[in-house]
């Protein structure tokens, strides 16, 4: 089939585009802001996007244009579809009719944690062998895309109960006819589509009436809301429990974890409980008691999937995020920046709560930026006021595109800010992003941590504080890689040959395109090998090695890396003296590591010493 997709280059238009795409459909779409990484994929996909909305993109004769929710109907696109009699579809409805007939459709549903729980599931089912397709409304780390297709029966979707598109004001997961779906929460949200409690109550309802009888409800127990849902369902009902950190397992939910890992922990530790038997521990990269929710929904659904256990544990180790969920962007100065989708005041609460729990140590900086169109509304502003108590200070930004919302109904973000003074915390409501971007550089001292909630891209604060701070270590992109190469390949040092378990810091220059200095970790299991560290020779002298050093071994403790590996040929005394680095024997390093490429070719180098740090576990 032909396939036209206005807005194509969205994260889940785009993502399905790539998905109709490799299942053998041919697809074009239009755009007039596509960008890296989106653009590329869709390049390698082999897909044709033009640059600019046009009658004339409709020429090649499509069967059918997939128009999201955001497009009205007077686009010039749809107006063109509709007068050459041209169907219109949404995303969601062309999932159904290509994609889902004859495969498991498997959705994630709730108000909080959609993304993050589907991620999970997809990365599951994936790191076990059953090869699903799948569709994220975000780009889980491990996966490096939001939509895949695969060959097996199984897809995940995430399941919006956002309505569809100008012509179908329906939910979008009302469209999957799942055979099996978790049920995270349900909360009110959405205010500028539904009215009340009671609509969202029959949203939900119907939904998990929806699920095929023969099937499966994953539900949260410790949400009452979900479970009073879950009572409509006519498919067998499943409960999961986050439990106290002391005590046995539930006598009601079938999956129950119980956390392990103390207060300042770099990876959460649980034990998973299933039908009352302890399964032993897991250990994961996600933190906060909601994020060990969503690794439990999805473990219970992969068991249904008749996934093991251990493949489940193995998966979970190695789980790395997804982004704009808790993504820390880069550490500068000693300060960390971490970015999170966050914007209802439940999910404020808990991700400020689990942050503060994870750096328990020196100040935590707040930065909300109301940006959806129901963190724009008064009525929120009670909810956002409490969220915040585990706060240090919170910088309210200024509503994005205030006229979204009518003035009597709209969000006053000084009086916000008045009120989280009153319950205890420094507030401040700012008129500019750039104002309060400076006001967060000039209070962060070394140790403290910077927590960006948007729902978007919060006006790029994020690049704008670390620029602000000075030196800051990122994480490198692919458009990174030749810079990074050209600085190795300047020191006669191997190039990085890229794979999924490689990550490359950088530090940038001043100009586009420059960097200050670089180091990769490629993760083996509770191994890893470090390379490719180098600083630019005008920035010598300044300690910058040390810091790249030290940034990739706080990394790699965060991935669960127990011993790290690496090659020199000249920087032997500067690995031991400044890391803590001791020589090895090149037959002693780890098998999974010595497999490497990127071993390979530094081990060949002349006068080759490897070295090894065994790093401390945690209690």
């Amino acid at each position: 089939m032909k396939v036209h997709f206005i807005g194509i280059g969205g994260t889940g238009m785009g993502g399905v585009a790539q998905l109709l795409r490799h299942a053998g459909h041919e697809v074009r779409g239009a755009d007039t802001g596509t960008y890296p990484p989106m653009s590329d994929q869709l390049a390698a996909a082999d897909i044709q996007v033009s640059s600019q909305y046009a009658a004339s993109n409709l020429d090649w004769a499509p069967d059918c244009v997939v128009v999201g929710n955001v497009c009205r109907r007077d686009h010039v696109e749809v107006v063109a579809a509709q007068e050459r009699g041209i169907p219109l579809e949404s995303f969601p409805s062309i999932l159904e009719k290509l994609i889902l007939p004859g495969r498991q459709s498997l959705v994630v549903a709730g108000t909080h944690g959609k993304t993050t729980t589907t991620s999970l599931l997809a990365w599951i089912l994936r790191s076990a062998g059953t090869e699903p397709s799948f569709v994220v409304g975000g780009v889980p780390l491990n996966l490096g895309t939001g939509a895949a297709f695969g060959r097996g029966e199984a897809v995940v979707l995430e399941g919006d109960e956002y309505d569809t598109a100008f012509f179908d004001k329906g939910a979008k997961f009302m469209h999957y006819g799942p055979r099996r779906a978790i049920l995270t929460g349900v909360e009110f949200d959405h205010a500028d589509i539904f009215a009340d409690m009671d609509v969202i109550r029959d949203v939900f309802g119907r939904f998990v009436e929806s699920i095929d009888v023969g099937g499966d409800l994953i539900v949260n127990m410790d949400n009452s809301e979900a479970l009073g849902v879950a009572a409509r369902a006519k498919c067998n009902v499943v409960r999961y429990q986050v439990l106290p950190d002391s005590g046995g397992a539930s006598d009601l939910a079938e999956f129950c974890a119980r956390r392990v890992s103390g207060a300042g922990a770099r990876r959460t530790r649980f034990e998973l409980f299933e039908n009352g038997e302890s399964q032993g521990e897991v250990s994961m990269q996600l933190y906060g008691r909601y994020n060990l929710a969503n690794a439990l929904a999805a473990t219970a659904l992969a068991r249904r999937q008749g996934v093991s256990v251990a493949a489940i544990k193995v998966a979970l180790r190695q789980f790395r995020g997804v982004k704009k969920r808790q993504e820390l962007l880069g550490m500068a100065q000693g300060v960390r920046v971490i970015f999170d989708f966050a914007h209802h005041p439940t999910a404020a609460s808990l991700t400020t709560t689990s942050v503060r729990r994870r750096y328990p140590e020196h100040s935590l900086h707040v930065c909300l930026e109301p940006r959806s169109s129901s963190s724009h509304r008064r009525a929120f502003g009670e909810g956002f006021a409490a969220s915040f108590d585990a706060a240090s200070a919170v910088y309210v930004a200024p509503l994005y595109r205030p006229e979204k919302v009518p003035p009597e109904t709209r969000l006053d973000t000084a009086a916000l800010a008045e009120t989280i003074r009153g319950r205890g915390v420094d507030a401040r409501a700012f008129e500019t992003i750039e104002a309060l971007g400076g006001s967060v550089v000039d209070r962060a001292v070394p140790g403290d941590t910077v927590l960006l909630l948007s729902s978007g891209d919060f006006g790029g604060l994020g690049a704008e504080l670390l620029r602000g701070l000075g030196d800051a270590v990122c994480f490198g992109s692919a458009e990174d890689l030749l810079a990074v190469n050209r600085l190795l390949s300047g020191y006669d040092i191997p190039t990085v040959v890229a794979a999924d378990n490689v990550e490359t810091l950088v530090m940038r220059g001043d100009e586009p395109g420059q960097l200050a200095g670089t180091v990769s970790l490629q993760a083996t299991g509770d191994c890893a090998f470090l390379f490719g560290l180098a600083v630019t020779p005008e920035r010598r002298g300044e300690g910058l090695g040390w810091v790249l050093g030290d940034c990739v071994l706080r990394r790699a403790r965060t991935l669960g890396v127990h011993r790290i590996y690496l090659v020199t040929s000249a920087a032997a005394d500067f690995f031991g003296a400044k890391l803590g680095f001791r020589p090895v024997a090149s037959d002693a390093v780890d098998p999974a590591v010595r497999e490497t490429t990127n071993f390979s070719v530094h081990v060949g180098l002349p006068d080759a010493v490897c070295m090894v740090l065994d790093l401390p576990s945690e209690p």
